[in-house]
């Protein structure tokens, strides 16, 4: 897609502004809380300890390979850049609205519908959104803690994040179309650190796509983190595709809240990085509550994909069920620990938690962990974990139809890796989440 075919789509080209050509956060138009924040976050990333070996939360990691000492604020890329990124920033056809980031500065923002913006959504850059609203910002903006590990990286992210998108839809309104951010990162040992924050106030519906790529196989850092607010009866889906280069390390935190009645559904696609963190927290806060944690993983070479979970279940009647699939190829690992945690008072939870790994090679690996911590009666929990290799049956019944070995093989994964994508509502996101897999997995 080319700059010029964003056009008759309203995506207008961001100019050079001296407030995002800084090398570091500039805090002259935030509000003063929000500064005070910023500078409190980096304290607090100071003062905390690297995670250890020790550390029950990074059991099975490699701690050695979190140092950062190398990365540096990433600068501004060229306008050549900037247009080669825009033309290859490619989504769904159809959108609600769409902004892409390269290297932590806005470069191109498609307006969204006069009609969303008369019923009062508001779809805009992270750093506008925290000047020209800052009580929402302060109200909904990271206000869970990081509790599955990584506090220090969540206040290095605080500290730093000067770039992404906020997403608010008022009390009843139902938005069909997605919306879309691109986050790019360019340059050797760069670093950027994307925020979404997503609130849907009552009977509100809406979808969200974040895309994370790398400009090119370079060395580099991401340290993200989204927050998603569903009010009562509400319903959020939200889609990260990270496609970083295969030598990024990469940290990605989530947490997610649902009153009553409310419905969340978050679907995270690992293709790229070299070492990913993922944590996502979901509070089931009101009855009626529901989230489903999805997550598709596709390993090669030496990628690691450290996955953390928690499932808090604090109100009566509400469900929760995450499924985990992770296809591992050569010396890729993956390590999943997981949680269902139900408080006491919360009777007829209904919690699932499943994981499935498959190792297409000796030399993959899979560590899982998942488990329950149930305080309230009257309740249906299960999880489970499993790892096994390609079935011989299913690749000899390929091989005797004329199918070469290797399009077997990887027929195999799409048909493992199916029954998540299966998963999402939206036909065209589907389509869209198998075209990077099939261009991950050849």
């Amino acid at each position: 897609m080319s700059i010029a075919s964003y056009e008759p789509e309203n995506l207008s080209v961001i100019e050079p502004d001296d407030t995002l050509m800084t090398s570091g956060p500039n805090f002259a138009n935030h509000p003063e809380t929000f500064r005070t924040r910023q500078q409190a976050a980096w304290k607090k990333f100071e003062q905390t300890p690297m995670p250890a070996r020790t550390d029950e939360a990074w059991r099975f990691a490699d701690v050695k390979a979190l140092d950062i000492s190398a990365f540096v604020a990433a600068s501004e890329l060229s306008e050549t850049e900037q247009a080669d990124l825009l033309e290859r920033s490619t989504g769904i056809e159809k959108t609600s609205g769409r902004m892409v980031f390269a290297n932590d500065r806005l470069i191109a923002q498609q307006s969204y519908a006069d009609t969303l913006r008369v019923k009062g959504v508001i779809w805009l850059p992270i750093d506008q959104a925290i000047a020209e609203h800052p009580q929402l910002i302060e109200k909904h903006f990271m206000r869970e803690p990081s509790i599955l590990g990584s506090p220090k990286f969540a206040a290095l992210h605080e500290s730093q994040v000067k770039a992404g998108t906020f997403l608010y839809v008022p009390h009843g309104v139902e938005i069909e179309l997605p919306f879309e951010s691109f986050h790019w990162l360019g340059r050797e040992n760069a670093s950027v650190f994307p925020h979404t924050l997503i609130v849907a106030e009552d009977n509100a519906k809406v979808t969200l796509l974040d895309y994370f790529e790398s400009a090119a196989d370079e060395a580099g850092f991401a340290c993200g983190v989204n927050d998603i607010v569903v009010g009562n009866g509400a319903k959020v889906t939200y889609i990260a595709v990270q496609n970083w280069s295969s030598k990024t390390l990469a940290f990605h935190l989530n947490n997610t809240v649902t009153a009553r009645d409310a419905s969340a559904l978050a679907l995270r696609l690992n293709v790229g990085g070299a070492r990913v963190r993922d944590e996502a927290i979901s509070y089931m806060r009101g009855q009626g509550a529901r989230s489903d944690m999805l997550s598709i993983s596709a390993g090669d070479d030496a990628q690691i994909f450290d996955q953390r979970t928690l499932q808090i279940h604090e109100a009566p009647n509400t469900t929760s069920d995450l499924l985990y699939k992770n296809s591992l190829n050569a010396k890729s690992r993956t390590i999943f620990t997981g949680l269902i945690r139900v408080d006491e008072g919360a009777h007829k939870t209904d919690a699932y938690q499943k994981v499935r790994n498959l190792l297409l090679s000796d030399e993959a690996e899979a560590n899982s962990a998942p488990g329950l911590e149930i305080e309230a009666d009257d309740v249906r929990c299960t999880h489970g974990a499993t790892s096994g290799q390609v079935e011989q049956e299913e690749l000899f019944y390929l091989l005797s139809r004329g199918i070469p070995l290797r399009d077997a093989q990887r027929l195999v994964v799409y048909g493992f890796l199916n029954e998540v994508m299966d998963r999402l509502p939206n036909a065209p996101v589907q389509e869209k989440l198998r075209e990077v897999l099939h261009q991950k997995l050849g």
